[in-house]
Protein backbone atom coordinates (compact mmCIF):
# COMPACT_ATOMS: atom_id res chain seq x y z
CA UNK A 1 0.00 0.00 0.00
CA UNK A 2 2.86 2.40 0.83
CA UNK A 3 4.32 1.96 -2.67
CA UNK A 4 1.14 3.44 -4.10
CA UNK A 5 2.30 6.95 -3.16
CA UNK A 6 5.39 9.02 -3.91
CA UNK A 7 6.60 12.51 -3.12
CA UNK A 8 7.82 14.95 -5.73
CA UNK A 9 11.50 14.51 -6.61
CA UNK A 10 13.82 17.16 -8.00
CA UNK A 11 13.84 15.20 -11.28
CA UNK A 12 10.16 16.09 -11.69
CA UNK A 13 11.25 19.71 -12.18
CA UNK A 14 13.54 18.87 -15.09
CA UNK A 15 10.86 19.73 -17.67
CA UNK A 16 10.75 23.26 -16.22
CA UNK A 17 14.40 24.00 -15.40
CA UNK A 18 16.48 21.56 -17.47
CA UNK A 19 18.81 18.66 -16.68
CA UNK A 20 21.81 20.85 -15.90
CA UNK A 21 20.02 22.57 -13.01
CA UNK A 22 18.87 19.24 -11.59
CA UNK A 23 22.40 17.83 -11.66
CA UNK A 24 23.78 20.98 -9.99
CA UNK A 25 21.25 20.68 -7.16
CA UNK A 26 21.95 16.98 -6.76
CA UNK A 27 25.66 17.78 -6.32
CA UNK A 28 24.89 20.41 -3.68
CA UNK A 29 22.72 17.97 -1.75
CA UNK A 30 25.32 15.19 -1.75
CA UNK A 31 27.41 16.44 1.22
CA UNK A 32 24.23 17.06 3.22
CA UNK A 33 22.93 13.50 3.20
CA UNK A 34 21.43 12.57 6.56
CA UNK A 35 21.39 16.14 7.88
CA UNK A 36 18.54 16.48 10.39
CA UNK A 37 16.53 19.71 9.95
CA UNK A 38 13.44 21.06 11.71
CA UNK A 39 11.16 23.86 10.53
CA UNK A 40 8.97 25.50 13.17
CA UNK A 41 6.04 27.84 12.54
CA UNK A 42 2.61 28.52 14.01
CA UNK A 43 0.08 26.73 11.79
CA UNK A 44 -0.18 23.75 9.44
CA UNK A 45 -2.68 25.50 7.16
CA UNK A 46 -3.86 28.96 6.15
CA UNK A 47 -1.43 31.52 4.72
CA UNK A 48 1.71 31.41 2.64
CA UNK A 49 4.17 30.10 5.24
CA UNK A 50 2.25 26.87 5.81
CA UNK A 51 1.90 26.47 2.06
CA UNK A 52 5.62 26.89 1.51
CA UNK A 53 6.53 24.44 4.25
CA UNK A 54 4.12 21.75 3.10
CA UNK A 55 6.09 21.46 -0.15
CA UNK A 56 9.59 22.53 0.90
CA UNK A 57 9.87 19.99 3.73
CA UNK A 58 8.98 17.13 1.37
CA UNK A 59 11.39 18.34 -1.31
CA UNK A 60 14.19 18.52 1.27
CA UNK A 61 13.46 14.95 2.30
CA UNK A 62 13.54 13.91 -1.35
CA UNK A 63 17.23 14.93 -1.62
CA UNK A 64 18.26 13.02 1.51
CA UNK A 65 17.89 15.72 4.17
CA UNK A 66 15.79 14.43 7.08
CA UNK A 67 13.39 17.33 7.45
CA UNK A 68 10.61 17.73 10.01
CA UNK A 69 7.91 20.33 10.53
CA UNK A 70 6.68 21.42 13.96
CA UNK A 71 4.15 24.01 15.03
CA UNK A 72 3.82 25.99 18.26
CA UNK A 73 0.62 25.57 20.25
CA UNK A 74 -0.85 28.57 22.00
CA UNK A 75 -3.89 30.07 23.66
CA UNK A 76 -6.16 32.64 21.98
CA UNK A 77 -4.37 35.31 24.05
CA UNK A 78 -1.02 34.19 22.64
CA UNK A 79 -2.18 34.34 19.03
CA UNK A 80 -3.88 37.68 19.62
CA UNK A 81 -0.55 39.06 20.82
CA UNK A 82 1.48 37.52 17.99
CA UNK A 83 -0.99 38.88 15.42
CA UNK A 84 -0.45 42.34 16.89
CA UNK A 85 3.28 41.71 16.59
CA UNK A 86 2.86 40.66 12.98
CA UNK A 87 0.99 43.88 12.24
CA UNK A 88 3.53 46.01 14.12
CA UNK A 89 6.45 44.46 12.23
CA UNK A 90 4.75 45.74 9.09
CA UNK A 91 4.48 49.27 10.50
CA UNK A 92 1.35 49.06 12.66
CA UNK A 93 1.00 50.22 16.25
CA UNK A 94 1.27 48.00 19.31
CA UNK A 95 0.84 48.53 23.04
CA UNK A 96 3.69 46.26 24.11
CA UNK A 97 2.94 45.81 27.79
CA UNK A 98 4.93 43.66 30.19
CA UNK A 99 1.89 41.43 30.48
CA UNK A 100 1.89 40.78 26.72
CA UNK A 101 5.59 39.93 26.81
CA UNK A 102 5.02 37.57 29.73
CA UNK A 103 2.23 35.67 27.95
CA UNK A 104 4.28 35.48 24.75
CA UNK A 105 7.43 34.18 26.41
CA UNK A 106 5.62 31.84 28.80
CA UNK A 107 3.74 30.07 26.01
CA UNK A 108 6.97 29.64 24.05
CA UNK A 109 8.66 28.24 27.16
CA UNK A 110 5.85 25.68 27.48
CA UNK A 111 6.33 24.75 23.83
CA UNK A 112 10.05 24.28 24.43
CA UNK A 113 9.24 21.58 26.98
CA UNK A 114 7.10 19.69 24.46
CA UNK A 115 9.43 20.02 21.49
CA UNK A 116 12.77 18.25 21.42
CA UNK A 117 14.73 20.31 18.92
CA UNK A 118 18.08 18.53 18.98
CA UNK A 119 18.41 18.78 15.20
CA UNK A 120 21.47 19.69 13.17
CA UNK A 121 19.71 22.77 11.78
CA UNK A 122 16.60 24.51 13.16
CA UNK A 123 14.65 27.04 11.09
CA UNK A 124 12.20 29.22 13.01
CA UNK A 125 9.55 31.00 10.93
CA UNK A 126 8.20 34.45 11.83
CA UNK A 127 7.78 35.99 15.30
CA UNK A 128 5.48 33.43 16.92
CA UNK A 129 8.14 30.79 17.82
CA UNK A 130 11.10 33.23 17.87
CA UNK A 131 12.05 32.91 21.61
CA UNK A 132 12.43 29.11 21.37
CA UNK A 133 16.16 29.63 20.91
CA UNK A 134 16.44 30.57 24.60
CA UNK A 135 15.70 27.04 25.75
CA UNK A 136 17.97 24.72 23.77
CA UNK A 137 21.61 23.78 23.67
CA UNK A 138 22.32 24.17 19.97
CA UNK A 139 23.86 21.28 18.06
CA UNK A 140 24.20 23.40 14.96
CA UNK A 141 22.93 26.59 13.35
CA UNK A 142 19.57 28.11 14.20
CA UNK A 143 18.06 30.27 11.48
CA UNK A 144 15.25 32.80 11.76
CA UNK A 145 13.16 33.08 8.60
CA UNK A 146 10.99 36.23 8.68
CA UNK A 147 8.33 36.30 5.95
CA UNK A 148 6.76 39.69 6.68
CA UNK A 149 7.54 43.15 5.29
CA UNK A 150 10.24 44.57 7.59
CA UNK A 151 10.78 47.81 5.69
CA UNK A 152 9.31 49.90 8.52
CA UNK A 153 8.94 47.85 11.72
CA UNK A 154 7.59 49.33 14.94
CA UNK A 155 10.75 50.40 16.79
CA UNK A 156 9.68 49.35 20.27
CA UNK A 157 8.69 45.88 19.10
CA UNK A 158 11.77 45.42 16.95
CA UNK A 159 14.05 46.42 19.84
CA UNK A 160 12.35 43.79 21.98
CA UNK A 161 12.47 41.01 19.37
CA UNK A 162 16.09 41.78 18.52
CA UNK A 163 17.05 40.33 21.92
CA UNK A 164 16.04 36.95 20.47
CA UNK A 165 17.06 37.52 16.85
CA UNK A 166 20.69 38.27 17.74
CA UNK A 167 21.06 34.75 19.17
CA UNK A 168 20.45 33.20 15.76
CA UNK A 169 23.22 32.20 13.39
CA UNK A 170 21.50 33.58 10.29
CA UNK A 171 18.39 35.52 9.33
CA UNK A 172 16.51 34.93 6.08
CA UNK A 173 14.41 37.81 4.73
CA UNK A 174 12.50 37.97 1.46
CA UNK A 175 13.97 41.22 0.12
CA UNK A 176 17.12 43.27 0.59
CA UNK A 177 14.98 46.29 1.39
CA UNK A 178 13.89 44.47 4.58
CA UNK A 179 17.49 44.31 5.87
CA UNK A 180 17.99 45.37 9.49
CA UNK A 181 20.95 46.59 11.55
CA UNK A 182 22.07 43.24 12.92
CA UNK A 183 25.43 41.58 13.49
CA UNK A 184 23.74 38.33 12.54
CA UNK A 185 24.32 37.49 8.85
CA UNK A 186 21.26 38.19 6.68
CA UNK A 187 20.42 36.44 3.42
CA UNK A 188 17.51 37.00 1.07
CA UNK A 189 15.28 34.26 -0.34
CA UNK A 190 12.20 35.05 -2.37
CA UNK A 191 9.43 32.51 -1.72
CA UNK A 192 8.29 30.12 -4.44
CA UNK A 193 5.38 27.93 -5.53
CA UNK A 194 5.01 24.21 -6.00
CA UNK A 195 3.67 23.56 -9.53
CA UNK A 196 2.64 20.03 -8.52
CA UNK A 197 0.25 21.02 -5.72
CA UNK A 198 -3.47 20.53 -6.29
CA UNK A 199 -3.98 24.28 -6.52
CA UNK A 200 -1.34 24.62 -9.27
CA UNK A 201 -1.89 21.47 -11.36
CA UNK A 202 -3.45 21.70 -14.80
CA UNK A 203 -7.26 21.48 -14.94
CA UNK A 204 -9.53 20.79 -17.88
CA UNK A 205 -12.29 23.26 -18.71
CA UNK A 206 -14.80 20.68 -17.52
CA UNK A 207 -13.04 20.34 -14.16
CA UNK A 208 -13.01 24.12 -13.77
CA UNK A 209 -16.72 24.33 -14.59
CA UNK A 210 -17.58 21.60 -12.10
CA UNK A 211 -15.64 23.22 -9.23
CA UNK A 212 -17.13 26.68 -9.82
CA UNK A 213 -20.64 25.27 -10.22
CA UNK A 214 -20.23 23.34 -6.97
CA UNK A 215 -19.75 26.64 -5.14
CA UNK A 216 -22.50 28.45 -7.03
CA UNK A 217 -20.16 30.81 -8.88
CA UNK A 218 -21.70 32.14 -12.09
CA UNK A 219 -19.38 32.44 -15.08
CA UNK A 220 -21.65 34.27 -17.52
CA UNK A 221 -19.64 37.47 -16.91
CA UNK A 222 -15.86 37.94 -16.64
CA UNK A 223 -14.54 37.04 -13.20
CA UNK A 224 -12.50 39.46 -11.10
CA UNK A 225 -10.87 37.44 -8.31
CA UNK A 226 -8.83 38.05 -5.17
CA UNK A 227 -7.65 35.07 -3.12
CA UNK A 228 -5.98 35.69 0.23
CA UNK A 229 -6.32 35.40 3.96
CA UNK A 230 -8.92 37.73 5.44
CA UNK A 231 -6.45 40.36 6.58
CA UNK A 232 -6.74 44.14 6.43
CA UNK A 233 -3.23 44.34 4.89
CA UNK A 234 -4.71 42.56 1.82
CA UNK A 235 -7.21 45.46 1.48
CA UNK A 236 -10.33 43.43 0.60
CA UNK A 237 -12.51 46.52 1.08
CA UNK A 238 -10.37 48.37 -1.46
CA UNK A 239 -10.87 45.50 -3.89
CA UNK A 240 -14.64 45.74 -3.51
CA UNK A 241 -14.53 49.50 -4.02
CA UNK A 242 -12.36 49.15 -7.14
CA UNK A 243 -14.73 46.51 -8.52
CA UNK A 244 -17.75 48.77 -8.01
CA UNK A 245 -16.03 51.55 -9.94
CA UNK A 246 -14.94 49.20 -12.74
CA UNK A 247 -18.38 47.70 -13.29
CA UNK A 248 -19.70 51.09 -14.31
CA UNK A 249 -17.82 50.42 -17.56
CA UNK A 250 -17.70 46.62 -17.81
CA UNK A 251 -20.07 43.91 -16.64
CA UNK A 252 -18.24 41.48 -14.37
CA UNK A 253 -18.47 39.40 -11.20
CA UNK A 254 -16.21 39.74 -8.17
CA UNK A 255 -15.15 36.71 -6.13
CA UNK A 256 -13.28 37.22 -2.86
CA UNK A 257 -12.08 33.85 -1.60
CA UNK A 258 -10.23 33.62 1.67
CA UNK A 259 -9.54 31.51 4.69
CA UNK A 260 -8.97 32.04 8.39
CA UNK A 261 -5.66 30.69 9.63
CA UNK A 262 -5.54 29.16 13.11
CA UNK A 263 -2.88 31.68 14.18
CA UNK A 264 -4.86 34.74 12.99
CA UNK A 265 -7.66 35.73 15.40
CA UNK A 266 -8.53 38.83 13.34
CA UNK A 267 -9.48 36.82 10.25
CA UNK A 268 -12.95 35.75 11.38
CA UNK A 269 -13.86 39.31 12.36
CA UNK A 270 -12.76 40.69 8.98
CA UNK A 271 -14.66 37.97 7.14
CA UNK A 272 -17.86 38.68 9.07
CA UNK A 273 -17.50 42.38 8.29
CA UNK A 274 -17.01 41.73 4.57
CA UNK A 275 -20.17 39.61 4.39
CA UNK A 276 -22.16 42.86 4.70
CA UNK A 277 -20.82 43.79 1.25
CA UNK A 278 -22.23 40.72 -0.54
CA UNK A 279 -24.42 41.22 -3.57
CA UNK A 280 -25.49 39.03 -6.47
CA UNK A 281 -22.27 39.94 -8.30
CA UNK A 282 -20.05 40.25 -5.22
CA UNK A 283 -19.34 36.74 -3.95
CA UNK A 284 -17.44 36.37 -0.67
CA UNK A 285 -16.40 32.87 0.32
CA UNK A 286 -14.42 31.36 3.18
CA UNK A 287 -13.23 27.91 2.14
CA UNK A 288 -10.11 25.78 2.38
CA UNK A 289 -10.46 24.31 -1.11
CA UNK A 290 -7.31 24.08 -3.23
CA UNK A 291 -9.17 22.95 -6.34
CA UNK A 292 -11.48 25.99 -6.09
CA UNK A 293 -8.48 28.29 -5.83
CA UNK A 294 -7.02 26.66 -8.92
CA UNK A 295 -10.28 26.92 -10.88
CA UNK A 296 -10.80 30.58 -9.98
CA UNK A 297 -7.26 31.60 -10.85
CA UNK A 298 -7.55 29.84 -14.22
CA UNK A 299 -11.01 31.09 -15.17
CA UNK A 300 -10.53 34.68 -13.92
CA UNK A 301 -10.20 37.45 -16.47
CA UNK A 302 -7.99 39.18 -13.91
CA UNK A 303 -6.69 38.36 -10.44
CA UNK A 304 -6.07 41.06 -7.87
CA UNK A 305 -3.72 41.14 -4.92
CA UNK A 306 -4.29 44.71 -3.83
CA UNK A 307 -2.18 44.54 -0.70
CA UNK A 308 -1.15 47.54 1.37
CA UNK A 309 1.78 45.60 2.83
CA UNK A 310 3.02 42.28 1.50
CA UNK A 311 6.14 40.29 2.38
CA UNK A 312 5.86 38.46 -0.95
CA UNK A 313 2.36 37.36 -1.95
CA UNK A 314 2.34 33.74 -3.10
CA UNK A 315 -1.12 34.10 -4.64
CA UNK A 316 0.41 36.48 -7.19
CA UNK A 317 2.87 33.83 -8.41
CA UNK A 318 0.13 31.17 -8.32
CA UNK A 319 -2.13 33.14 -10.64
CA UNK A 320 0.76 34.14 -12.90
CA UNK A 321 1.74 30.47 -13.23
CA UNK A 322 -1.73 29.81 -14.65
CA UNK A 323 -1.28 32.48 -17.32
CA UNK A 324 -3.67 34.94 -15.71
CA UNK A 325 -2.82 38.67 -15.58
CA UNK A 326 -2.52 40.04 -12.05
CA UNK A 327 -3.13 43.53 -10.70
CA UNK A 328 -1.05 43.89 -7.56
CA UNK A 329 -0.46 46.54 -4.95
CA UNK A 330 2.80 48.37 -5.60
CA UNK A 331 4.35 47.13 -2.36
CA UNK A 332 6.87 44.64 -0.97
CA UNK A 333 7.39 41.37 -2.76
CA UNK A 334 4.63 41.98 -5.30
CA UNK A 335 6.94 44.43 -7.05
CA UNK A 336 9.48 41.65 -7.54
CA UNK A 337 6.94 39.48 -9.33
CA UNK A 338 5.04 41.94 -11.49
CA UNK A 339 6.82 44.04 -14.10
CA UNK A 340 4.34 46.84 -14.57
CA UNK A 341 2.69 46.77 -17.99
CA UNK A 342 4.60 43.65 -19.08
CA UNK A 343 3.30 40.64 -17.12
CA UNK A 344 0.69 42.47 -15.03
CA UNK A 345 0.00 45.84 -13.47
CA UNK A 346 1.11 47.52 -10.24
CA UNK A 347 -1.32 49.96 -8.65
CA UNK A 348 -1.25 52.35 -5.71
CA UNK A 349 -4.90 53.33 -5.37
CA UNK A 350 -8.45 52.07 -5.69
CA UNK A 351 -8.92 54.22 -8.79
CA UNK A 352 -5.84 52.78 -10.50
CA UNK A 353 -7.01 49.27 -9.71
CA UNK A 354 -10.43 49.99 -11.21
CA UNK A 355 -8.88 51.47 -14.36
CA UNK A 356 -6.68 48.40 -14.86
CA UNK A 357 -9.59 46.00 -14.29
CA UNK A 358 -11.51 47.71 -17.08
CA UNK A 359 -8.47 47.73 -19.39
CA UNK A 360 -7.73 44.03 -18.96
CA UNK A 361 -11.33 42.88 -19.31
CA UNK A 362 -11.83 44.93 -22.48
CA UNK A 363 -8.59 43.86 -24.17
CA UNK A 364 -8.45 40.11 -24.83
CA UNK A 365 -5.10 40.30 -26.61
CA UNK A 366 -3.59 42.16 -23.65
CA UNK A 367 -4.85 39.44 -21.30
CA UNK A 368 -3.28 36.73 -23.40
CA UNK A 369 0.04 38.53 -23.85
CA UNK A 370 0.38 39.40 -20.16
CA UNK A 371 -0.65 35.91 -19.11
CA UNK A 372 2.04 34.30 -21.26
CA UNK A 373 4.71 36.64 -19.88
CA UNK A 374 3.47 35.98 -16.34
CA UNK A 375 3.87 32.22 -16.64
CA UNK A 376 7.37 32.63 -18.10
CA UNK A 377 8.33 34.82 -15.14
CA UNK A 378 7.26 32.22 -12.60
CA UNK A 379 8.97 29.38 -14.47
CA UNK A 380 12.22 31.34 -14.49
CA UNK A 381 12.19 32.79 -10.96
CA UNK A 382 9.57 31.42 -8.60
CA UNK A 383 9.46 27.62 -8.63
CA UNK A 384 10.17 25.65 -5.43
CA UNK A 385 13.29 24.03 -6.92
CA UNK A 386 15.05 27.42 -6.81
CA UNK A 387 14.18 27.90 -3.14
CA UNK A 388 15.48 24.42 -2.32
CA UNK A 389 18.81 25.25 -3.96
CA UNK A 390 19.14 28.43 -1.89
CA UNK A 391 18.62 26.45 1.32
CA UNK A 392 21.22 23.89 0.20
CA UNK A 393 23.69 26.72 -0.40
CA UNK A 394 23.00 28.10 3.07
CA UNK A 395 23.37 24.72 4.78
CA UNK A 396 26.64 24.07 2.94
CA UNK A 397 27.96 27.47 4.03
CA UNK A 398 27.75 26.39 7.67
CA UNK A 399 29.97 23.34 7.24
CA UNK A 400 33.25 25.07 8.10
CA UNK A 401 31.95 26.80 11.22
CA UNK A 402 29.65 24.14 12.66
CA UNK A 403 30.78 20.58 13.20
CA UNK A 404 27.38 19.05 12.54
CA UNK A 405 27.16 15.39 13.47
CA UNK A 406 25.88 14.46 10.02
CA UNK A 407 29.10 15.51 8.32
Amino acid sequence: MIDKYRIIQIEDYEKFVGAETIERIREKARPLQGLHVAHVNSTYYGGGVAELLSSLTLLMNSVGIKTGWRIVQGSPDFFSITKKMHNALQGGEINLTERKKQIYEEIIYENSIRKHLDHDVVIIHDPQPLPLINYYRKRGPWIWRCHVDLSNPNEELWDYLTNFVKKYDAVILSLKEYKQKLKTPQVFFLPAIDPFMIKNQDLTEKEIDERLEHHGIQTDLPLVVQISRFDHWKDPEGVIEAFKIARRQVDCTLVLLGNVATDDPEGEEIYEHLLKCREERIIILCHQDSALVNALQRRAAVVLQKSIREGFGLTVAEAMWKGTPVIGGNVGGIRYQIENGVNGFLVSSVEEAAERIVQIIKDKRLRKRMGQKARQTVMKKFLMIRLLEQYLDLFNSFEANFQLKSF
